[in-house]
């Protein structure tokens, strides 16, 4: 996926979660969006080197969109890495229509985001082909990084990502194909659930695991101009 043109900066501070405010290069100070509920540990350190896109839209009370932040985890020196939690969806999307990103999910004739399952619930993708049981498609986004090498999920406790593994569960069981698919914005060797940070959610993975559901985790190439999901990573424990 190919980025926006961006300006860069230097972070002051992240605040209110959907917050940030950025001293530009060129010396404006602004207050960009910042499209993450989550904790995002490690990467809103004062001072940190950001990347934000100017909308052209008229009427956005924030013009500017917080999309990357660089961070050292003293591993292979400083990356970039994809902030923005409403991008991997759309990753998903390019990669499915390129057809060999995704092999685990090659073969479904269409696929619908946003479709309604389970209990008030929206799964990201419903992959559908004639003749093979429909496939539920959830996504999540993963930036942490604690140990050099080793990306994790999540970085918060997430009820709301609890219940999607429940949901997920409850497809599998019923014969449809469930999957849960981790995407990795910035470079990893590896992948595994952050159970210390929510033990419910790791617990949850393991139920949903046994009761059929796939897990898959997506390493990301992340530049200044694009985005776009690379190569599968090996998930841990």
């Amino acid at each position: 996926m190919l980025l926006p043109p961006l300006a860069s900066g230097r972070l002051i501070r992240r605040y209110k979660r959907f917050l940030a405010d950025i001293l530009l290069d060129t010396g404006e100070e602004i207050t960009a969006h910042c499209a993450n509920p989550g904790a995002m540990l490690g990467l809103t350190a004062p001072g940190s080197r950001v990347f934000v896109h100017r909308s052209a839209a008229p009427n956005r009370k924030l013009p500017y969109s917080w999309l990357l932040v660089e961070a050292d985890f003293g591993w292979r020196g400083p990356q970039l890495v994809g902030v923005d939690t409403t991008l991997p969806n759309r990753l998903v999307d390019e990669a499915l229509r390129a057809g060999d990103v995704l092999p685990e999910l090659a073969g479904y004739a269409s696929w619908r985001r946003e479709a309604r399952y389970g209990v008030n619930s929206r799964i990201d993708f419903l992959l559908e082909s004639p003749g093979r049981p429909p496939c539920y498609v959830e996504v999540k986004n993963a930036h942490l990084m604690r140990r050099p090498g080793l990306a994790e999920f999540p970085d918060c406790v997430t009820a709301r990502g609890a219940k999607h593994l429940v949901e997920l569960a409850a497809m599998a069981a019923a014969g449809a194909r469930a999957v849960m698919l981790y995407v990795i914005q910035m470079e990893a060797d590896a992948f595994a659930l952050a159970a210390d940070l929510d033990p419910a959610y790791a617990a949850g993975f393991a139920v949903a695991r046994a009761g059929g559901v796939e897990a898959f985790a997506m390493v990301c190439r992340v530049t200044e101009r694009e985005i776009a999901i690379d190569r599968a990573a090996p998930i841990l424990g």
